[in-house]
């Protein structure tokens, strides 16, 4: 089974956090989470719970919903748009 959401989701985490210029160490400490594990999310690894998809939306500044949109796509306010 082709987990698309999961890497639709790692790819949109890694993009709004690159364009924010921060590290995984940074992302980890604001949203409460370590830096592991948001290396492995950011990886597709992990099959991540919605109460870590919210902590790391709140900690990105955006809805969840901006997690969950195609990748190749800037969010609003970001390069490319």
């Amino acid at each position: 089974m082709e987990d698309r959401a999961r890497t639709r989701l790692a790819q949109r985490i890694r993009l709004l956090r690159r364009c924010r210029g921060w590290s995984q160490e940074v992302l980890a400490e604001l949203s409460g989470l370590h830096r592991s594990y948001i290396g492995s999310v950011e990886r597709a690894e992990r099959n991540i719970s919605l109460d870590n998809i919210e902590r790391i939306a709140q900690a990105l500044g955006v809805p969840i919903r901006d997690l969950l949109t195609e990748p190749d796509t800037a969010p609003p306010g970001e390069p490319g748009r």
